[in-house]
């Protein structure tokens, strides 16, 4: 009946609008006639006439009905096919356009590593101990570590004892091959629920919030719904920059006022992801490491929290350092490892310093690989990490 009533109503807008046309040559007493069938209308009165069988009724529904089903699978089709194409080519662009930066962004990491090897191996005329002595010192200092620089002395000599390093020429090429070895492959997000969780910690300044609002956009690009618990709620402005980030990557967030429990954000934000069928909810932490028994506190409160509300979900645990603090960051890894089990680095600010080579040290000495490296603050410097990439690129090709 609701559709009877809505298919005569059509048809009675189309009979006012003829009466209308016709309205100037109308006699006085059509005028009237019109006028009161006109009324009979409104008040619902239908002439027995227009009445139509139920059978006639269905198949005028039927019709409207695939009618508008085919005008909506025609529009979702063309959203979803240009979308993607769009998506691709601005992923494309900014990937070329990170690793030409990144190159560039190494140029002080080149000039302290390898300006002093090349000078290194000019004043000798062969590959002997004392040569090894000086470029284990070079290694030492461009941060590559204690322990890893041991390892390439060693493959060296191991080289040399074999006669697969014989001449000071090959030395270059040895350091290139250990050291792409010694990064290993590059081990992506393992996201494969949904939602998955990105878990992120790290010391305030070493570019937390820049880095996941990031790694929203990369993860936006690549077709997942994000959502962002603003689970750092203690540090003055936190929630108010990280909704800056949150607006340029195009996410959603979750937040509560200041200084409220970052459990209870997180259990919001679970439920907000839950709701919204999210891919990916990644969680800021506070950085307060130097009262490390409230960090661990803080964070065995929100692992039991994501446990309860969101049992076998993927889970990643990114530890955001800065390289420019070189040794440091490994310490700051050291500590953060007590309090949480990381599962990757986001190593940024590597364009602003001579010690690329921690990225090497962390490696060998932690074990923990390096998932995102970053090269500047706006939102698209940050690439997933490469191996062969960052060797590349560090070695100037």
């Amino acid at each position: 009946m609701a559709f009877l009533t809505k298919l005569f109503g059509k048809k009675k807008d189309e009979e006012s609008r003829d009466e209308a046309v016709l309205e100037e040559g109308l006699t006085p007493e059509e005028e009237a006639a019109a006028e009161a069938a006109e009324a009979a209308l409104l008040n619902g009165e239908q002439p027995a006439e227009e009445i139509l069988d139920e059978e006639t009724a269905e198949e005028i529904a039927d019709e409207i009905v695939e009618e508008s089903a085919d005008e909506t699978v025609e529009e979702t089709v063309e959203e979803s096919a240009e979308e993607p194409v769009e998506e691709e080519i601005e992923e494309t662009a900014t990937k070329k356009s990170f690793w030409g930066r990144l190159k560039t962004g190494l140029s002080k990491t080149r000039a302290a590593l390898f300006s002093p090897v090349d000078n290194l191996l000019k004043a000798f005329t062969r590959v002997d101990e004392d040569l090894l002595e000086e470029l284990e010192e070079i290694l030492i200092s461009a941060d590559v570590g204690f322990t890893a620089t041991e390892e390439i002395m060693d493959e060296l000599r191991e080289r040399i004892k074999d006669g697969r390093l014989k001449e000071k020429e090959q030395v270059m090429t040895a350091l290139r091959e250990i050291m792409t070895d010694m990064i290993g492959e590059s081990q992506p997000l393992a996201l494969t629920t949904t939602p998955s969780v990105l878990l992120v910690i790290g010391v305030n300044g070493a570019g937390k919030t820049t880095s996941i609002g990031k790694i929203s956009k990369r993860l936006r690009l690549q077709g997942k719904k994000v959502v962002v618990a603003a689970a750092d709620t203690f540090r003055a402005a936190a929630i108010d920059q990280l909704a800056v980030w949150c607006e340029r990557a195009r996410v959603d967030m979750v937040k509560q006022s200041e200084g409220s429990d970052p459990a209870a954000v997180v259990f919001d934000a679970i439920a907000a992801a839950k709701k919204k069928q999210a891919d990916v909810l990644i969680i800021d932490t506070a950085g307060r490491l130097q009262n490390k028994k409230n960090l661990m506190n803080e964070l065995a409160k929100i692992d039991r929290v994501i446990d309860r509300e969101l049992p076998g979900a993927s889970r990643e645990t990114l530890l955001v350092l800065d390289a420019t603090t070189g040794q440091n960051a490994v310490s700051q890894a050291k500590e953060f490892s007590q309090a949480a089990r990381i599962t990757g680095i986001t190593l940024n600010k590597l364009d602003g310093t001579a010690k690329g080579g921690i990225i090497i040290s962390i490696k060998r000495e932690l074990g923990i690989p390096v998932k995102f490296i970053g090269v500047g603050e706006q939102i698209d410097d940050m690439q997933e990490f490469d191996a062969e990439d960052f060797v590349s690129a560090l070695f100037g090709e």
